[in-house]
């Protein structure tokens, strides 16, 4: 499967652009696309750049926070737990 413009919604997760990651999840990008030269998901990028609003809107579009990083095996809730945030760990365990 294509990630078709993955890294521009990547990029989007990491510096807060919630419009560009709507606008690519509508366009089709699979939002637990992993893309092979990262290895992580959009939703693991948004949880270590604690951006709350891309979270939710990724969850409620099909985002698994269950989904290992092939490097690390981490989880976005894993990534959360890391970071001891409690508001993060909440919202992904839903």
């Amino acid at each position: 499967m294509s990630g078709g413009d993955w890294k521009e919604m990547f990029a989007a997760c990491q510096s807060g652009n919630i419009d560009l990651v709507k606008y690519h999840i509508e366009t089709g990008i699979d939002p637990n696309y992993t893309h092979p030269e990262f290895l992580t998901t959009a939703l693991m990028e948004s949880v270590r750049f604690k951006r709350l609003d891309i979270i939710k809107y990724l969850l409620e579009n099909g985002a698994d926070p269950n989904i290992k990083d092939e490097w690390t095996s981490e989880t976005a809730i894993s990534i959360a737990e890391a970071m001891g945030d409690e508001v993060l760990i909440g919202v992904l365990r839903g």
